[in-house]
């Protein structure tokens, strides 16, 4: 794809996301009003200023990601606006950020590329690690942690120049913090972690020597975690671990070890947290527990049913009767008011960013580069792979976000660095 046809692409998701504010607009009995083109604006200042570094720093970079990221974040803003207007002001102020937060990453990585990541493996561990602790602060504290839904995610920063108070989830640059450094790591060890073996008895197991700085980065990062309550992250971060090991190995020996740690953790959270055992209550049998757990799976199991082939039509759906739609429940919201077909397109436009990030990593001859577009390519497949599983009623839910489309300014942010890091990767390994 040239680098022409990608910026037609870039302004056609802005004006699908200012069309579908616009049909929003209608259906409500209004004019078009200034949202619509605040709206493509937004979207042309974000995706735009993205695509402008990408041409100034890394010019070589794979044209597929930008574009598919776009079309994602505009099916997105189009369901919060409908959903929630407030929540959809902040949405575009998030999507500003996050434009210039991918753009930044890309200038900072202009002279020495990603290697300077590799240099610094273990400093970047210590602020991932350190940002899964912020929300452990006291409530007292003028940047302090709160519990939000059960789990203790949140930070929150009282800024008395604005009067307001600013949130936001560290756990979301953490994840990409802690794939960089698994990465790195896994770069300078892989072969001696796919040969040196030791054996106990009639098994074959894999140096310790070799799996330690792993282990103990694994298990400091899941004790945070659960003690936060947060076991969607959690479970994101073990299948992340689990993932770029065998990526790295092609042992199965991970595989196995990991889901059989996955059911046994899954049986140990279900009868230690109570909010767990709701959540499985209402995977297996949500009409049972409708009036409680089970009432947001309904809601959702409603919507996409009602939804057809074709769907209600966008602002004719009841998306606003599920619980927590512009996050969680972002698909149910799509798939209702958009039908199979909506659905089929943000799916196929979720396939297309896996595939091409995955590419990337199979045309990567540098070890640490292959791992980290692997590694990275592998958090927004597993994100959406969980949060989808979770809204079809094939998985418990779990609480996470749906990558580029539900609301969140934390989730946009990480991701944008997701994708400016891929796409950095892909200009030097293409140069």
């Amino acid at each position: 794809m040239s680098r022409t046809t990608e910026a037609a692409l870039l302004v056609a998701a802005a004006l699908l996301a200012a069309v579908g504010v616009a049909i929003t607009e209608f259906t409500r009995g209004n004019w078009l009003d200034a949202q619509v083109a605040i709206t493509f604006i937004v979207f042309l200042v974000s995706f735009g200023g993205f695509y402008a570094a990408v041409r100034i720093w890394a010019p070589g970079a794979s044209s597929l990601l930008l574009p598919t990221a776009a079309f994602l974040a505009a099916i997105g803003f189009v369901e919060i606006y409908r959903i929630d207007g407030d929540l959809a002001a902040i949405q575009r102020w998030s999507l500003i950020v996050a434009g210039a937060v991918g753009a930044g990453t890309l200038w900072l990585l202009r002279r020495s590329g990603v290697a300077i990541l590799n240099r610094y493996r273990y400093v970047l561990l210590a602020i991932g690690v350190a940002l899964l602790l912020l929300p452990l602060l006291p409530e007292t504290w003028p940047i302090q942690g709160a519990t939000v839904n059960g789990s203790r995610l949140w930070v929150r920063i009282e800024v008395p120049v604005l009067d307001r108070v600013l949130s936001f989830q560290p756990g979301e640059i953490a994840k990409v913090l802690i794939t960089i450094f698994l990465a790195s790591y896994l770069a300078e060890r892989a072969d001696a972690m796919a040969t040196v073996d030791r054996r106990i008895g009639p098994l074959k197991v894999p140096e310790p020597r070799n799996l330690g700085p792993i282990l103990v980065a694994a298990a400091i990062a899941f004790l945070i975690l659960i003690y936060q309550r947060d076991l969607g992250a959690s479970l994101l971060l073990f299948a992340l671990f689990v993932t770029m090991l065998y990526m790295a190995t092609a042992r199965s020996f991970y595989v196995v070890t990991g889901a059989v740690l996955a059911i046994g953790g899954g049986v140990a959270a279900y009868l230690s947290f109570g909010h767990v055992a709701r959540r499985i209550e209402a995977w297996i049998d949500p009409f049972a527990v409708y009036e409680d757990a089970g009432y947001q799976t309904v809601q959702g199991l409603f919507a996409m049913g009602s939804g057809s082939l074709t769907g209600s039509g966008i602002g004719l759906g009841r998306p606003d009767l599920i619980p927590a739609a512009a996050t969680d429940f972002i698909f149910a919201a799509v798939a209702e008011e958009l039908g199979l077909a909506g659905s089929i397109a943000v799916l196929a436009a979720y396939a297309l960013f896996v595939a091409a990030g995955f590419g990337i990593a199979l045309r990567s001859k540098d070890r640490f580069r292959k791992y980290l577009a692997g590694g990275l390519t592998a958090v927004i497949a597993l994100q959406a792979l969980i949060i989808l599983a979770g809204v079809l009623r094939l998985f418990p839910i779990t609480g996470l976000t749906l990558p580029f489309m539900s609301y969140g300014g934390s989730s946009l942010v990480a991701n944008a660095i997701i994708v400016a890091l891929l796409l950095r990767v892909s200009h030097e390994e293409r140069t």
